[in-house]
């Protein structure tokens, strides 16, 4: 997949990304002429891409210090998702008997999805994150504290505007937790997004219920087999948050630029492999996949500590 260039994150630290698209009646309805426009415009998503990335080295190098979105011109990304299709054996709106009579149910258009980027929550989220073990005039010189009081009314008018609390997108720097790969499979739909010869990101897509029936038989494998690996507490806390979504939407893996470093990738595999073989207590075949993911990945977490 090539189409509008999206140019990437070329010289900044490797961000993946998890997001959860929902069909438009899971928002306010305040919200939702909002997303129904971004879905009629349909900007590309390179555009998108591009535009977020463009504000955010704009609010660093703001004369007046403030580092925050103002949410003035949230982004929104939409994908199309298959439609819902009607029980097996009746034809959706027919009677029983015309379904028997072998004739077939007219396709269905697909229904679009929406991730709103919801800048001004995650930006507070990921700056109480930051705060928290940081104090003193280093803390103040990061984020000055009237620039953190200024960003929380903000805060407080987003979420009295559009009565969400629930947040879309969670990101990851410098490589994929690999909690994030027990959602998906190898047959998941994937867009690998090129660009002057170089990978620029890989999406997965998988939908909601098929995320949480992978998750929970995780879950389920790593109580038993390994209650004390750190990865059971990553899967707990995941299916809380994809509980909190609409049961028609979808989950998506934004691998990002680190993309070009990794793919093709095995890791949704690997992940899985070593869970199966945790629960049949195989002790050698769980080495052998974390051997596999470590040599994927280890490299990749440590360019965050080089110069």
């Amino acid at each position: 997949m090539t189409g509008s260039i999206y140019h990437g994150q070329s010289g900044l630290p490797f961000s993946s990304a998890l997001r959860i698209y929902e069909p438009l009646e899971a928002f306010p309805e305040q919200q939702q002429e909002t997303l129904r426009a971004a879905g009629a415009g349909q900007a590309s998503r390179a555009a998108v891409e591009n535009a977020e990335l463009l504000a955010s080295l704009g609010r660093i190098t703001r004369p007046d210090g403030d580092p925050f979105p103002t949410g003035r011109t949230d982004l929104v990304r939409v994908v199309a998702a298959p439609a819902r299709r009607p029980p097996s054996g009746a034809v959706h709106g027919a009677p029983h008997d015309a379904a028997e009579s072998g004739t077939a149910a007219a396709p269905q258009p697909d229904r679009l999805l929406y991730c709103p980027s919801q800048l001004v929550l995650r930006a507070g989220l990921a700056a109480n994150a930051l705060m928290e073990g940081i104090h003193g005039p280093l803390a103040q010189l990061l984020i000055p504290e009237e620039q953190r009081d200024k960003h929380q009314e903000r805060i407080d008018e987003v979420r009295a505007h559009d009565g969400l609390s629930r947040v879309h997108t969670r990101a990851s720097t410098w490589g994929i937790p690999f909690s994030w790969f027990c959602l998906f499979q190898e047959s998941d739909p994937t867009d690998v997004v090129e660009a002057d010869g170089h990978i620029v990101t890989v999406r997965i897509r998988a939908g909601i219920g098929n995320a949480l029936e992978r998750v929970s038989y995780a879950v389920a494998h790593l109580a038993l087999a390994a209650p004390d690996l750190d990865m059971l507490e990553d899967l707990t806390q995941l299916t809380e948050w994809l509980e909190l979504f609409h049961p028609d939407s979808a989950v998506e893996l934004d691998y990002g630029g680190v993309a070009d470093k990794v793919y093709p990738d095995d890791s949704p595999l690997d992940v899985r492999l070593g869970i199966e073989c945790l629960a049949e207590g195989d002790m050698t075949g769980a080495a052998a996949a974390y051997r596999r993911l470590a040599s994927r990945w280890v490299p990749i977490r440590q360019l965050a500590r080089a110069s």
